[in-house]
């Protein structure tokens, strides 16, 4: 439920889980300071999963550029489970492609850009034959290739060679830079809400400033709220 109201900017399960999150990204960064000696400097990790035609459109022709993972991402050392259990599962939908990302990570840009990883397969539903690794939120890679895997059953099924990339990436300081001087002076909620309207997302941004309004302890929060609402009408026409 967490991941997929993150992946659908679903502004109720943001607030209500927000300290989870929170929690959760702290616990997975402790981690990591722990296992840290354990990892090698690169290595490769491995995510199945289904994508929708639309979406897989529009990665093809982002190739070469950056994509962000904006949940808890979940992958594994074993490219066989995630091949066979979760990327060729969603193969017989004819709506979706099957996609095995095959992510080349190096720990030093992990640390410097702050992206925490944790092994965490004795939690996990394989246990230690998936080998877990779940990154924290908003893990960053470049698109390096997208291949098609040749198969028997299907012509929907693709790999996805990503590196991930660190703070210092030129494209990713630009987009950071663009992005912080579009936002303005905007902080917290407020900055959600103006993503969500630059996502074409109003009415998410809506719902978001009315929770907020209710909540709000102060006159100068529901005035800031009740402007922001006001914002959110003129952009929807």
């Amino acid at each position: 439920m967490l991941n997929c109201g993150l992946r659908q900017m679903d502004v109720d399960i943001i607030l209500n889980m927000g300290f989870f999150i929170r929690h959760l990204h702290n616990h997975i960064t402790e981690l990591y300071r722990e296992q840290q000696h354990k990892v090698p400097t690169t290595f490769q990790v491995f995510r199945g999963q289904g994508l929708s035609m639309e979406d897989f459109e529009k990665m093809k022709k982002t190739k070469g550029g950056l994509m962000s993972f904006n949940n808890f991402m979940s992958t594994s050392r074993n490219r066989e489970i995630s091949l066979e259990t979760y990327a060729r599962s969603a193969t017989p939908n004819p709506t979706s492609v099957g996609i095995l990302f095959v992510m080349t990570i190096d720990t030093t840009i992990c640390t410097n850009s702050s992206t925490p990883f944790a092994e965490v397969s004795k939690v996990s539903f394989y246990k230690d034959q998936e080998e877990e690794i779940l990154f924290s939120t908003h893990a960053i890679f470049r698109i390096d290739r997208i291949e098609r895997i040749h198969d028997n059953h299907s012509d929907r099924l693709y790999e996805v060679k990503l590196t991930i990339v660190g703070n210092d990436n030129h494209e990713l300081n630009t987009l950071t830079a663009h992005i912080r001087e579009d936002l303005g002076g905007r902080t917290g909620w407020s900055r959600l809400g103006y993503i969500l309207i630059k996502l074409g997302e109003p009415a998410k941004a809506e719902q978001l400033y009315r929770i907020l309004l209710a909540k709000a302890s102060s006159d100068q929060g529901r005035a800031e709220y009740n402007h922001q609402l006001g914002w959110v009408y003129y952009n929807m026409g």
